[in-house]
């Protein structure tokens, strides 16, 4: 029975690398993410000159937006996999970042829900530029949609601090 028990134990064990397509998935969406940034720039820069500045910054939130996504998509894929699958080794390598290794699963899902807050946000301030194109509805539903990610990121802030000090006492 022990050695069934063990052989259950390491194949539960092993079933983590089933994680690293999603991982691999994932790097792959970061380079559409750069088709789209490259898209999105090339279609920016002609417009610079001729116009309008609102139009040129809804072009730069946009890339930002892009940006973000892709750091959110990063952040996911090291700490996921530093998680739930192995350590990545880096050796030396002065260029790792100083949180790879850090990030645990709790600050990983802040990120994840502050990132969306900012993405949202983001989406909220371009709508807001061209409020015109928007009817009242469709700017009530941006607002609700976004004021829903704040508060549950805050909601969720507060359970996991609660939650800290809960586990700090034990």
């Amino acid at each position: 029975m022990k050695s069934l028990e063990h052989k259950l134990e390491v194949l539960m064990f092993n079933s983590r690398w089933l994680l690293a397509p999603f991982y691999i998935g994932l790097i792959l969406a970061i380079g559409i993410l750069l088709i789209k940034f490259v898209k999105e720039f090339f279609k920016l820069a002609p417009q610079v000159f001729s116009a309008d500045g609102s139009d040129i910054i809804i072009g730069i939130l946009t890339l930002i937006d892009v940006v973000m996504i892709a750091n959110l998509l990063i952040i996911i894929v090291f700490a996921g996999y530093e998680n739930f699958v192995s350590k990545i080794n880096t050796g030396d390598n002065e260029d790792r970042p100083n949180w790879m290794g850090h990030v645990g699963f709790a600050d990983l899902k802040m990120k994840l829900i502050g990132s969306i807050v900012a993405i949202s946000g983001i989406e909220l301030l371009k709508a807001f530029m061209h409020v015109g194109s928007h009817s009242n509805e469709q700017l009530a539903w941006k607002v609700g949609i976004h004021m829903t990610f704040v508060i549950s990121g805050v909601l969720y802030a507060v359970m996991d601090k609660l939650g800290g000090k809960h586990h700090a006492e034990e």
